[in-house]
């Protein structure tokens, strides 16, 4: 059974846990785009393991992990987790893959990053997290970025060369500082060494493994919501962290993916800038975020939290094709007397959209239109058996279910491995 997991909200729906529970099924886990502006989250026992590049699957020993194509990928960010996760007790040589394919995102890039961001001016902002993972991604379509197979080249210390030049140029126009070439050159050329055992032909590597009837579950980082193409666009990340994307940012057909599934937290959160038309600026705001620990596993930046978003929801099942649902954080809502879920948007003269508009300028006219369902005010996080569940918390699951379709596959009832519950895959 091959499997594409996806966040269906705009990201931080618990991708990292359910991948975890996943993975206990999955011979080979693969990471198919975004970079280490990404952060999962995995509770095992009394240990919280925080993975960015690394697939979370790396926990289960034996299992072997491929960061894809599609991946930008920071080396230096990308050693210091490798180290990490050794020190944690899991070996990485000979089950780690990096795909020869796959983009590097080097220091200029984060320069860049940054200053682009501090060029906007204010209210046009991105909310970019300076890792340099759009400026890396600007390269690579703009055919002028560096791959991983370019540190095997004899000329690498000249390719480096070249990419400060040009990123010297843009930063002076810019404002900001130009970087030194050759402390550069200093800079990267220990990491050669380090990357080299890793580097592979994932594309043959995973073909193999396909032929020999191996199971694949790929790992997507962000979210449908932040999605270049589908996303809340121009506040999105800058790959395709839907469905689609694991076929492209690894270079498995679409024939070979069996079932697609999504993650949704059963509130809504979201960082950073953009439109978030769920958004609580209250009281119950604040609660879902203490109760949620929702800040940044990358930045520690508190996240914006709001009630569910079924409108989201039934546009993330129609763009990746969700198959089952993965829901997450249901926990959180047990104190709260009433929950809520929005179906639509009002716009100002009375008309109310059930589907997502392309634009945003719409969006910041309307307001949700809410359902209220009673809450069920108990102690959920010990609950092992979904039948056991309160009638209010399973009557406000269904009711999601009959807004977005698709069928309930895992329930989250807690942060640890052993709070997940298999209802139908």
């Amino acid at each position: 059974m091959n499997t594409v997991l996806v966040g269906a909200q705009w990201g931080d729906e618990g991708k990292g846990k359910v991948i975890d529970f996943l993975t206990e099924e999955a011979d080979v886990v693969v990471r198919f785009q975004g970079g280490s502006n990404a952060g999962h989250t995995v509770v095992v026992g009394d240990r919280k393991y925080v993975l960015h590049l690394v697939p979370s699957g790396i926990l289960h020993g034996g299992k072997h992990c491929v960061i894809g194509n599609g991946v930008v990928m920071d080396p230096f960010d990308l050693m210091r987790e490798l180290e990490q996760v050794e020190s944690w007790g899991f070996e990485m040589k000979g089950r780690f893959h990096i795909s020869e394919r796959a983009h590097m995102v080097m220091q200029w890039h984060r320069a860049l990053d940054k200053a682009e961001e501090a060029a906007r001016p204010a209210g046009e902002k991105i909310g970019t997290t300076g890792r340099g993972i759009g400026p890396a991604y600007a390269a690579k379509v703009g055919r002028f970025g560096m791959r991983v197979g370019d540190i095997l080249r004899p000329d690498f210390a000249d390719l480096v060369r070249k990419q400060v030049a040009e990123a010297n140029r843009k930063l002076v126009g810019l404002g900001a500082q130009p970087l030194d070439a050759e402390e550069m050159v200093r800079l990267y050329l220990p990491m050669v060494a380090a990357l080299m055992p890793y580097v592979t032909d994932t594309i043959q590597y995973l073909h193999e493994n396909l032929e020999a009837k191996r199971s694949l579950l790929f790992e997507g980082a962000q979210a449908t919501m932040l999605d270049i193409d589908f996303g809340t666009y121009p506040f999105v990340t800058s790959s395709n962290p839907t469905a689609g994307g694991a076929c492209t940012g690894s270079g498995v057909s679409p024939r070979a993916i069996d079932r697609v599934i999504g993650v949704l937290k059963l509130y809504t959160t979201r960082v950073g800038e953009g439109p978030f038309p769920t958004e609580l600026l209250d009281a119950d705001g604040e609660l879902l975020r203490q109760r949620g620990g929702e800040f940044g596993a990358t930045t520690g930046r508190p996240r914006r939290c709001g009630w569910f978003d079924a409108v989201v929801a039934r546009y993330a099942q129609r763009v990746n094709g969700v198959d089952f649902w993965a829901m997450t954080k249901l926990d959180v809502l047990d104190a709260f007397p009433v929950v809520k879920i929005c179906t639509g948007y009002r716009r100002e003269d009375g008309f109310v959209y059930t589907t997502f508009p392309a634009d945003l300028e719409v969006l910041s006219h309307c307001t949700p239109v809410y359902e209220e369902l009673p809450g069920w005010q108990c102690e959920t996080s010990k609950v092992t058996d979904y039948a056991a569940l309160p009638e209010n918390a399973k009557a406000y699951i269904n009711r999601i279910l009959d807004l977005v379709g698709g069928q309930l596959g895992v329930l989250s009832v807690g942060p640890a491995r052993e709070t997940t519950l298999r209802i139908n895959i």
